[in-house]
């Protein structure tokens, strides 16, 4: 109900960040890509897209200044509320990840997935992309284990600060963080 909500309050907002990626990037407008979701299970994930179809450019060329900006906003995050509407993902979880990574992943690190994959979830207000892949793992892990609702709650709000700060954005030439190889982890049951 919240996403329906939020969808059709922050429809005139799409329209305008749509427009403004159709003239100034080209189409397609929408970002597609299978993720996993709960138990591992592919599902697309919808995004607006931030980068350059150019791949002959490095990585931190093909983001051009509007890319950055909804980046740096979370605006390229909004599709993902109809995500949510279709059940494939939950306003607060463990961020969906690549494909690729799952066969990467620890048996500790695979209960990531034991719940539905969130737009927000413990990590991002916890550094964002700005904190290591064990660090990373290791918030997921504990939101899995420490869920309900008073947790979504505060990283909903949470989030919403991080956003207005924009803290935990990696502001360095590399857009995206390193890809994941395989970790070994650490403790998951330690608290935060």
């Amino acid at each position: 109900m919240i996403a329906f909500v939020l969808l059709i309050a922050c429809l005139p907002l799409l329209a305008v960040i749509a427009a403004l990626i159709r003239i100034f990037m080209g189409p397609p407008i929408l970002f597609r890509q299978q993720r996993p979701g709960i138990n591992g299970q592919p599902f697309t994930i919808v995004k607006f897209r931030t980068m350059l179809e150019d791949c002959s450019l490095p990585e931190s060329q093909r983001v051009p200044r509007l890319g950055r900006f909804l980046r740096r906003w979370s605006l390229d995050e909004l599709p993902e509320l109809r995500n949510v509407l279709h059940g494939t993902m939950s306003l607060v979880g463990p961020r969906p990840l690549l494909m690729e990574y799952l066969e990467r992943y620890s048996p500790e690190q695979r209960r990531r997935n034991e719940v539905l994959p969130g737009i927000t979830g413990w990590a991002q207000v916890n550094g964002r992309n700005m904190i290591s892949w064990e660090r990373k793992f290791e918030l997921d892990l504990w939101y899995v284990e420490h869920r309900s609702l008073r947790v979504d709650l505060k990283i909903l709000t949470l989030s919403v600060v991080q956003v207005l700060r924009k803290a935990g954005v990696n502001q360095s030439a590399q857009t995206s963080m390193e890809k994941f190889t395989g970790t070994a982890l650490g403790d998951a049951a330690e608290k935060y």
